[in-house]
């Protein structure tokens, strides 16, 4: 069985890699959905990632989508207490920023379409530096006070404001932050390595990185000259053409031969391994997608493979 890893000073212990609902209701039809859903908890999977404004941009939705099938999921499989729900707060149409009005009223949203009575981890989806971090903590706290939110974390923050929020937090004695959700992968590291990782470091938070597999580049289907359907494509393909994400791959390639594993589950079992990190997101839209990436957890690469694709990605 594989072992939960715990996320930062919190009580949540979780699954290495992290479930992404963005594609809920989006790319993925309701029953796909579940049948995903499904899968990964067969797997041992048990921490599921969405947010409020999972999929506002896709035509004909207007946010909550995600949250409502995980909540439909939830409720017929019985399975609430099994599993590590985790939903953001900030940009939402309707709720958009983190003023205190707005983060209270979001999350009994959340509560609502989720079918619970509390979120276990709550995000700040995108820091609102119009509002003070003293009001966006001392809101969060409330939620936690009032029993709806177990543990709170951040995303997309500033190391300066994520440390002003722990400052305030550990002087009031309100709940701080246990966790940071970076855009973390092998071909984007400098958009958590340096200060925000060092911060996150100091104050023993876990990050939990979005765009693990970089919108699809990493699971390998991505090569110069290939032509992949996907809703993602353009972003994953661009990638493809650079001297880094060439490098980037050859070294998947040889590192996933040695063992006889899928790139994606390679890259994964890379990020897994990075210091701070707990459990990297990773989405799948059919349950053919998923086997890649919860091999990942289980999947332990030598010393010099992670110097080989560390070097690779540098």
């Amino acid at each position: 069985m594989t072992p939960l890893r715990r996320l930062g000073t919190s009580d949540l212990h979780v699954f290495p890699v992290a479930l992404g609902g963005n594609v809920f209701g989006w790319t993925a039809d309701e029953a796909q959905s579940l049948a995903v859903l499904d899968a990964y908890a067969a797997a041992g999977g048990n921490f599921i990632d969405s947010a409020d404004v999972y999929s506002a941009w896709a035509e004909g939705n207007e946010g909550g989508e995600s949250e409502t099938v995980i909540g439909r999921w939830l409720a017929s499989r019985r399975n609430r207490s099994d599993i590590v729900v985790a939903t953001k707060v900030g940009a939402h149409p309707r709720f958009k920023g983190l003023s205190a009005t707005t983060i209270k009223a979001a999350a009994e949203e959340s509560l609502r379409r989720l079918g619970t009575d509390h979120i276990d981890l709550y995000y700040t989806h995108f820091d609102d530096e119009s509002v003070p971090v003293e009001e966006i903590v001392t809101a969060l706290d409330q939620l936690v006070k009032d029993g709806k939110v177990r543990a709170v974390a951040a995303s997309n923050i500033s190391p300066e404001r994520l440390r002003a929020s722990l400052d305030f937090a550990e002087a009031e004695g309100l709940t701080r932050y246990v966790a940071l959700q970076p855009h973390y992968n092998l071909v984007s590291r400098d958009t958590y390595e340096g200060p925000l990782l060092e911060t996150v470091e100091r104050a023993g938070l876990s990050a939990v990185p979005f765009y693990g597999l970089a919108s699809g580049f990493l699971t390998g289907k991505y090569r110069p000259g290939r032509t992949v359907e996907s809703a993602r494509a353009p972003r994953a393909a661009a990638l493809a053409e650079t001297e880094r994400g060439q490098a980037v791959l050859a070294a998947l390639d040889t590192v996933a031969a040695a063992h006889e594993a899928e790139p994606a589950s390679v890259a994964l079992a890379w990020l897994a391994s990075r210091p701070t990190v707990a459990a990297p997101i990773a989405s799948a839209r059919t349950v053919e997608q998923l086997p890649a990436l919860v091999a990942a957890a289980d999947l332990t690469l030598t010393e010099a493979e992670l110097a080989l694709l560390t070097e690779a990605s540098a």
